[in-house]
């Protein structure tokens, strides 16, 4: 069976599917805290919930859009699509950032509203630091060889738990806390929570996510060569139905980050 969704459900299934990824890292993280004052417990259980949250959001949402829920991650597929891969045309790609833009503030707004708290107040937690931004550099990077490198090497199964299981790492190995996602660090701006950002971080922060996703690909091509333009029926992803490389809209690989 392939999956030909039209380009409107597939920007729906990115805005749905980014909102979703925000209610549950902001709502795991606000959970957390308020039941313990350990932060190493509250991160424990908030990293724990948002890998598991972005494996089934990736399961759910690939076959409609490639769970991508990551303007990084778009751009990586536009670049791959103008190299002679598989990837998103110019217009999808901004229409799938607009979406992914749009459905994370929904998200952090949403959580915040779930949790009785006032939606839209902008967070106060400032992450500065030089340190901090090459700590997004590496978490971004390592995110895009991930899912490029099993897309290249022929493993896409695989992308949807190996995505989840480096989001839960990252958290914990990198400075930053791995936010990885421009879109999902706008959204966290819109919550004065355990897991927010400060506006004034924004600009850092996400131009150390475009220089992450430049250094993965060029980590992914060094490594696995340039990317092909698949000829064969590739597995999508475990329990979900095939796609035809190249003829689907969505791309052949589920894609995603937090």
């Amino acid at each position: 069976m392939t999956t030909h969704a039209s380009l409107p459900r597939r920007a729906a299934a990115e805005l749905i599917g980014t909102a979703g990824l925000l209610v549950v890292v902001i709502g795991s993280g606000i959970q957390a805290a308020e039941l313990s004052r350990d932060t190493g417990v509250a991160l424990i259980a908030n990293s724990l919930a948002s890998a598991i949250g972005l494996g089934l959001i990736i399961t759910l949402f690939g076959p409609l859009s490639g769970a991508h829920l990551n303007p990084v991650v778009t751009l990586t597929s536009w670049w791959g699509r103008r190299t002679g891969g598989e990837g998103l045309a110019g217009r999808d790609a901004l229409v799938y950032t607009a979406s992914q833009i749009a459905g994370a503030i929904g998200g952090a707004v949403l959580a915040e509203a779930m949790f009785g708290r006032t939606p839209g107040a902008f967070s106060t937690q400032v992450r500065d630091g030089g340190h901090l931004l090459i700590g997004e550099v590496v978490a971004t990077a390592g995110l895009v060889l991930v899912i490029q490198g099993l897309g290249r090497i022929g493993r896409p199964r695989l992308i949807p738990p190996a995505v989840a299981a480096y989001i839960a790492a990252a958290i914990w190995f990198t400075s930053s806390g791995s936010f990885a996602n421009p879109a999902g660090t706008i959204g966290r701006s819109f919550s004065d929570s355990f897991t927010g950002i400060a506006p004034q971080s924004l600009p850092g922060f996400v131009a150390a996510q475009l220089l992450g996703g430049a250094l993965g690909l060029v980590l992914a091509a060094m490594l696995y060569g340039r990317a092909q333009r698949a000829a064969t029926v590739v597995a999508t992803g475990v329990g979900n139905p095939e796609q035809v490389a190249g003829n689907s809209p969505a791309d052949p690989a589920y894609e995603a980050v937090s």
